[in-house]
């Protein structure tokens, strides 16, 4: 069975380098067309089941990338982006030039990074992402053949550093932009990565945040 595991559309806030977390910030036109220019990258697929966060900008994306096929695109709360407190809404810039900033380890120092004020922890997202593939997606195999499922840079990227072995300090080495796709395959009740953050677009936008 094979997962495509994919990444939002762009949002103005990706566009303006803001922290977004768990605020529904929509997509903006030109994640609307990434969105369009992967459904058509991915037309040939033949999805059997479609997941997604229920943040609306990863919701639209999967929708569209479904488009006439006869599935509902189910979303899942575990799928959420990583929660960042009251960081949420602030531009990156300012944690990059303050050390001292909350998010500036998440940023440059990933493994020391000690989330406050109700913000969310790698261990604690990496931890409710395995649980929705073991609960949702690994019941599927030799029942799909293709799923897709729609969510955001740090939690897909929870995922995958998690089956390539890549530690928190190196917890942004997989470039993800918007509308990238990943392809993992289930296997005997084994994941493993086949294809890594494919762009159907030119010029990838929005590697990082």
């Amino acid at each position: 069975m094979l997962i495509y595991l994919m990444r939002h559309g762009e949002t103005d806030w990706n566009k303006a380098g803001r922290f977004q977390g768990q605020q529904d910030v929509p997509l903006n036109e030109n994640g609307i067309e990434l969105a369009v220019k992967t459904a058509e990258g991915l037309k040939n697929v033949n999805f059997d089941a479609a997941f997604s966060s229920p943040l609306q900008r990863a919701l639209v994306t999967a929708r569209t990338v479904i488009g006439s096929r006869n599935i509902e695109v189910q979303t899942d709360e575990r799928l959420r982006e990583l929660c960042f407190g009251p960081s949420e809404g602030e531009c990156s810039d300012t944690a990059k030039s303050n050390p001292m900033h909350p998010m500036y380890s998440f940023l440059f120092k990933p493994d020391c990074y000690a989330p406050t004020d109700g913000a969310e922890s790698l261990d604690h997202a990496r931890k409710r992402a395995e649980e929705f593939l073991r609960e949702k997606i690994f019941p599927l195999e030799g029942k799909c053949e293709n799923v897709l499922i729609v969510a955001h840079g740090a939690l897909n990227r929870c995922i995958l550093n998690s089956l390539a072995s890549i530690p928190d300090r190196d917890f942004w080495e997989i470039a993800l932009p918007n509308c990238a796709v990943s392809i993992l395959a289930l296997e005997n009740g084994k994941l493993k990565i086949i294809e890594k953050s494919r762009v159907y677009y030119d010029k990838p936008v929005n590697g990082r945040l």
